[in-house]
């Protein structure tokens, strides 16, 4: 997972919201501008686990899309608003 400081998640920054524009992965090689089209908020789900077979990881909080096209789901930890 790409990590960053200073964000949404780890500051309790409550700016980040739907239609906020957002850098993803703020601090790495990686990052990218986009917009928050989607706050799934307490939808966001949970791992699930059968026994001792990872079935899925849990989902990811934010969809951004992205200025140069493409959307991704991230955690708060992952991005920080403009």
């Amino acid at each position: 997972m790409k990590g960053a400081s200073a964000t949404a998640g780890d500051t309790g920054d409550s700016s980040v919201a739907v239609n906020v524009r957002v850098r993803v992965y703020p601090g790495t090689d990686d990052e990218v501008g986009g917009t928050v089209v989607e706050d799934f908020g307490d939808l966001a789900g949970h791992a699930v686990d059968i026994g001792e077979n990872h079935m899925v990881g849990p989902a990811r909080r934010w969809a951004v899309a992205l200025d140069g096209g493409g959307l991704v789901f991230v955690d708060s930890d992952q991005l920080v608003a403009e």
